[in-house]
């Protein structure tokens, strides 16, 4: 019995990843020193690996993305970033002013950076899992390359057609472009196979290659391909081992059939996966890599169940070896030293580092080892009570009616209401919410934490902040304000520490793209509120302007994603339960006088399940959990904020959310996105543009800025526009953040003076 575990954060016990990166990009350190560090930090996450499984890992370690690094290490480098420069080319592509398209890594969290394929070839042009491999070879160390599998890579990039620009891979891989997908895949294919003739060459005897996308809706055709390229690669004679997680694959038998050595199922995401391999079997011939460790939940296994399920697989198939469900980089490195969590939390969690010692623990016992089993017979007992439970939260949850997920007239009428109480001009000018959180913020927010200031002083200073960003926005001329949040540390989290049942951890970092990093809060109990959780931030910055000033806050789908949630009932419920403390939350603003409440979704697509037959019941539950928060006045607009995400699919799930204004991300995708709502019929909802990309430094023209709201006005009315960035300010500069909003403000006020010349 052998246990792997792949995927393990790469961020560090105290973030030094995030501190390599961020001094690198601010010049502190050099290159070499950049190198150096993450050389180190791989050395040290091999250990981990060493001291707890069987397999070390490699190649998992990268300077921004692994998506990125596969398009590196296949040459698919748009013209656009010119000859390869190295790493000021490789952060180019990352964060430069024409960076690659992000978005969200199937249903998690993560970002990441969209591969553009522009011509049909590829080359091996850097062969980093060749240099990983060869690194720890040279200090004596063995490890298996993980490598994103080539029909990932295909389907998750976009492809350049000439007279219709840039499009998913997937949404030309209809029938009638198969051709098109199997030429890219077999010169893929190609690529690959010089990869792992040059690891065998190096001495390595065993891949792993990444395969996700097999659990995606997948047509036969897609799977004849899937096919011819492990058909090409097994070739080589190297042992490769095919993973995929998330989700069931979407064919188990074609899968299995596939011509590699070893096969990785993911058995915790659901249960499909296990019902296959009891009724259907699995090659005697092949090993099976069982995902029986949950690594995206951070709940402690029942290691008593999980040995039983082992010992049942282990009677079906010839070969088993122990894994984690999908990678680890969904946790934070461990729970050691969280000491605040509230009481009998903590011996219920295990994050990345106790993950390992799950899998270690749960292989020495089906060896035999007494230890081992001992502890196995203790996981079991933490099962055998409740915890968290708010009968009064139930109870409320109980009696809601259908006529609480509904506003109390349609949205036309509203929309008559709301433009008499607003007065806006033509295409409002506004921000998502966040602006940039400096760091004498964050000093100031950890001193009050610390205890070291007091609440007086603090409470203080975040208002000095809030009338220094009024004065700004008034300043440059913004339509609709906002309070800058910075009394907020993350959007989720500041949340979390207002309400009961959520916990928050002091070093639970996780990585979301590049350096940035959150800290995911962890829902273990029934959720409520028992006070105003924004009120008094809002209403002072409205007191100190005519102009309407955002309420901010979470949705409850954001909320309930983009945390750990408890497994013990329905997601649909704990969807529910925040709502209607948001719902507090609104109608407190709204006796205030606050007109106009944003409630963020922007994981509202990522939680989209990955196969089109689980959507409805989805939606069914995420549509009513943000109409049930935002059951505000007639004369009270809402908005919503969604980044990052493919609408084209689920634009009617939008639309039925039933908000007032919705603002997204068009800058990177150079307004592609609008072509969503331009294909639904009766789009009548006001759209607000993100004309520029703050997730990168540089400083937006109004040239460039004014190109995506035309785009925007050739799809959709321009009484439906409103200009704004693409996501909140939070993680930029001030003198980034500073001319980009001018910039904004001034292109808007040109282009209104140039519409209303020509009437």
């Amino acid at each position: 019995m052998k246990a792997i575990a792949f995927g393990f954060p790469k961020i560090g016990e105290k973030r030094e990843f995030k501190k390599l990166l961020e001094d690198f990009w601010k010049g502190k350190i050099s290159e070499e020193e950049l190198h150096r560090g993450f050389r180190n930090l791989a050395l040290w996450r091999t250990q981990l690996y060493k001291t707890n499984v069987d397999m070390i890992p490699c190649n998992e370690l990268s300077y921004y993305d692994f998506m990125l690094d596969t398009a590196l290490m296949v040459g698919a480098i748009p013209e656009r970033f010119g000859t390869y420069k190295g790493m000021e080319t490789y952060f180019q592509m990352a964060r430069g002013k024409n960076a690659l398209e992000m978005t969200k890594w199937f249903n998690t969290n993560y970002h990441y950076l969209v591969p553009e394929i522009e011509k049909e070839e590829f080359y091996l042009f850097i062969n980093k899992p060749l240099n990983e491999y060869s690194f720890f070879k040279e200090g004596d160390i063995e490890t298996v390359p993980h490598i994103i599998g080539p029909f990932t890579f295909l389907r998750l990039s976009k492809v350049l057609k000439k007279k219709e620009g840039i499009l998913p891979l997937y949404e030309i891989g209809k029938i009638e472009n198969r051709e098109t997908f199997e030429r890219l895949s077999d010169k893929l294919s190609d690529v690959y196979l010089q990869v792992l003739k040059a690891l065998k060459k190096a001495g390595c005897h065993r891949v792993h290659l990444e395969e996700p996308a097999l659990v995606l809706d997948t047509e036969n055709w897609q799977w004849d391909i899937v096919e011819a390229i492990y058909k090409k690669l097994s070739s080589e004679g190297i042992s490769i081992g095919l993973f995929t997680y998330y989700d069931s694959v979407s064919d188990y038998e074609r899968y299995i059939s596939l011509p590699v050595q070893a096969f990785h199922l993911d058995l915790v995401s659901n249960k499909e996966n296990l019902k296959n391999i009891r009724e259907k079997g699995f090659p005697s011939d092949k090993g099976l890599i069982a995902g029986v460790i949950n690594g995206r939940q951070p709940w402690k296994a029942n290691l008593k169940e999980k040995l039983k399920l082992v010992e049942e697989l282990m009677n079906i198939a010839g070969s088993v070896i122990l894994s984690n469900s999908c990678p680890l980089y969904h946790l934070p490195v461990t729970v050691e030293p969280e000491d605040e969590l509230p009481e009998g939390l903590k011996e219920r969690l295990s994050f990345a580092k106790e993950k390992l010692k799950e899998l270690r623990v749960l292989r020495d016992a089906l060896r035999g080892c007494e230890e081992a089993l001992g502890e196995i017979k203790k996981s079991g007992k933490l099962y055998e009570d409740s915890f968290g439970e708010n009968p009064e939260v139930r109870k409320r949850i109980t009696a809601l009616r259908d006529e609480d997920f509904r506003r109390e007239i349609p949205y036309k009428e509203r929309q008559k209401i709301q433009k008499d109480t607003l007065n806006l001009p033509l295409f409002p000018t506004t921000t998502i919410g966040s602006f940039p959180q400096t760091e004498e913020v964050r000093k100031k927010r950890t001193a009050f934490r610390n205890k070291k200031i007091s609440q007086k002083e603090y409470k203080e200073f975040i208002r000095e902040q809030i009338k220094k960003v009024i004065n700004f926005q008034e300043s440059i001329g913004l339509d609709v304000l906002v309070h800058g949040e910075f009394e907020r540390t993350d959007m989720v989290e500041f949340f979390a520490f207002k309400m009961e049942g959520i916990a928050t951890t002091k070093h639970g970092w996780v990585l979301s793209y590049g350096s940035r990093v959150y800290r995911p809060p962890i829902i273990y109990g029934d959720v409520s509120r028992t006070e105003p959780m924004t009120l008094e931030e809002i209403t002072y910055a409205q007191s100190l302007t005519n102009k309407p000033v955002k309420g901010m806050l979470t949705g409850p789908v954001t909320i309930l994603n983009w945390s750990y949630y408890r497994e013990d009932v329905p997601k649909k419920e704990i969807a529910y339960q925040i709502a209607l403390a948001l719902l507090d939350e609104v109608k407190d603003l709204e006796k205030a006088g606050i007109k106009i409440i944003q409630i963020d979704e922007p994981a509202f697509r990522e939680g989209v399940p990955l196969k089109k037959r689980d959507w409805q019941e989805y939606f069914n539950w995420a549509v009513k959990a943000f109409r049930l928060c935002s059951r505000a006045k007639s004369e009270t607009q809402i908005h919503t904020h969604m980044c990052y995400s493919e609408f084209n699919e689920i634009i009617e799930y939008i639309y039925q959310m039933d908000f007032d204004v919705i603002s997204i991300e068009a800058s990177r995708s150079k307004g592609e996105i609008i072509e969503a709502f331009e294909r639904f019929k009766g789009w009548d909802r006001q759209i607000g543009i993100g004309v520029y990309d703050i997730h990168s430094p540089a400083i937006p023209t109004k040239e460039e800025m004014k190109l995506i709201l035309e785009r925007a006005m050739k799809i959709l009315p321009k009484e439906l526009l409103w200009v704004n960035p693409d996501c909140g300010l939070k993680t930029r500069k001030w003198e980034e953040v500073e001319p980009a909003l001018k910039n904004m403000v001034q292109m808007t006020q040109e282009l209104r003076e140039e519409i209303l010349s020509e009437v």
